[in-house]
């Protein structure tokens, strides 16, 4: 009986029923899986601007073939799997190879935003690099300025910013990996 008692005081996810009724307008279709998608995105991602822009691509995608008189969970599943091609294209963009299984996207709810602690550790890997090696990453992804921009602050040729940016990804990486101390 105790066990039953204690339970009933955990908290419970906020759950909804889905039901047949499908949305009233785009807008509402937006408003309501929004969230999900972009989280969902950012955990594969794993960096703010590209979920972004990855969940636009996802509700773009989705818009012309989709259907207002579909149910709500219809609309979940598609959007699921929109997101799944649009990743499998980023993927496939960014590493150059052919992506040919991404786990299958679980249908969660989500609870409020968990506290990053990915400022600190960019922190921390930034203050391990070299300074020309920080200073490129933080013009370049921090403060978002183009390589001719940031050429121009570090007193640099655009191809030594390349260059610089390129070591400096993968001397962080390698921070990151455990591989270099």
């Amino acid at each position: 009986m105790m066990m039953a008692a204690q339970d009933d005081l955990r908290p419970r996810p906020d759950l909804w029923l889905v039901s047949e009724m499908g949305y009233p307008d785009w807008a509402s279709v937006y408003d309501d899986n929004v969230t999900w998608v972009y989280r969902m995105i950012f955990g594969r991602v794993g960096n703010q601007p590209d979920a972004e822009d990855l969940t636009s691509e996802v509700f773009l995608a989705a818009m012309r073939p989709l259907r207002l008189t579909a149910s709500i969970a219809e609309v979940r599943a598609y959007l699921r799997a929109t997101a799944r091609t649009v990743l499998a294209a980023h993927w496939r963009a960014t590493l150059g190879t052919e992506v040919t299984t991404i786990e299958d996207l679980p249908a969660t709810v989500f609870g409020p935003a968990a506290p990053s602690t990915a400022p600190q550790r960019v922190a921390a890997l930034l203050d391990a690099l070299p300074d020309n090696y920080r200073r490129v990453l933080e013009l370049r992804f921090l403060q978002g300025h183009s390589v001719r921009d940031a050429a121009a602050a570090l007193g640099v040729s655009v191809a030594n910013v390349k260059v610089l940016q390129h070591r400096a990804l993968r001397l962080a990486a390698q921070i990151n990996e455990g591989v270099i101390p």
